[in-house]
């Protein structure tokens, strides 16, 4: 769980760019190996901006 969220933020960006296909995102979270994820992203200017409930 250490640095979860910048490794998640990190492989949406690998999505964005267009290294990680968007289908592949439930394999790499099945199969657990951290090297399958993106990059971790650096702390600095990751924050949450809004949270909507519906």
């Amino acid at each position: 769980m250490y640095n979860m969220v910048r490794i998640i933020a990190g492989t949406i960006v690998d999505v964005g760019l267009g290294k990680i296909m968007p289908d592949e995102i439930p394999e790499i979270i099945r199969i657990g190996k951290r090297e399958n994820a993106g990059k971790t992203l650096p702390p600095y200017g990751l924050y949450l901006v809004d949270v909507k409930y519906e």
